[in-house]
């Protein structure tokens, strides 16, 4: 049930709302998660009119405004096209046109593509107030414990990082049993995003060059069993994604 709606025309007018005490107070982007059926009574904090709508390239990173939508960032010609494609199988296009990418990241489950791509690739977010910037792969474990007087402004990604994707489903359609991202830097760090169950991708492999990727992906699933799979599979599975997009990794 949503008691008071507000919507604020600044972020400091919103950072101020978010703060109240009573009752609890929380943003709105796309509205996908907070349209359906809360218990708590709660207000909601519209960020529509605020500045937060904005991609762009600044030198070698790609700055995405909060409430930009997934589709918008599938559409834009600035975005990497594995990371528009690792998106189109995110969500069905009518909640792509309505999820906004900081929206995503904070109700992102182990199943989400978008944030096993942002993991591997090392995003980072900024947080108002105070400007700080957090990697996701550190604010993912704190996000049930999320202040909500803090607000996700802008999210940054690398752009020197080759990316690779790839995912094993039932079907097309079917959210991912697992989910592989790798992004790999000139200078020959590799980065290792696993997706596919649990409450949040978990990075497997973060090292100054390949050696060793296989195992550690292999290794990083052993115990990931749920209702859909076993760990022995999605480890099986992994280790062969891993080796099919790093051909000729040293072991």
């Amino acid at each position: 049930m949503f008691l008071n709606y507000y919507r604020p025309k600044s972020l400091d007018e919103a950072l101020k709302l978010l703060g109240e005490q009573e009752p609890l107070t929380v943003p709105l982007g796309g509205g996908t998660a907070l349209s359906q059926k809360r218990p708590i009574p709660m207000a909601i904090v519209d960020l529509q009119e605020l500045p937060l709508n904005h991609i762009s390239r600044q030198g070698n990173h790609l700055h995405l405004g909060a409430t930009v939508t997934l589709q918008s960032l599938v559409e834009n010609t600035e975005t990497p096209p594995l990371l528009a494609k690792a998106l189109q199988h995110e969500a069905n296009l009518n909640i792509r046109n309505m999820a906004t990418v900081a929206g995503s990241l904070f109700t992102a489950d182990g199943k989400s593509i978008f944030a096993t791509v942002l993991l591997a690739l090392d995003a980072r977010l900024l947080i108002f107030p105070g400007e700080k910037e957090i990697f996701l792969g550190d604010w993912l474990p704190q996000r049930s414990d999320w202040d909500r007087k803090n607000l996700i402004v802008e999210i940054i990604i690398p752009l020197q990082p080759v990316l690779k994707f790839e995912q094993v489903a039932r079907s097309p359609e079917d959210r991912p049993i697992v989910c592989l991202a790798i992004a790999e830097w000139p200078s020959g760090r590799t980065r290792i995003g696993l997706g596919g169950t649990g409450n949040a991708p978990v990075l497997a492999f973060d090292g100054p060059e390949r050696n060793g990727a296989d195992a550690a992906v292999e290794n990083a699933f052993s115990q990931a069993t749920d209702a859909f799979a076993s760990g022995a599979y999605r480890s099986q599975v992994a280790k062969v994604l891993a080796q099919r997009l790093l051909p000729g990794e040293k072991k």
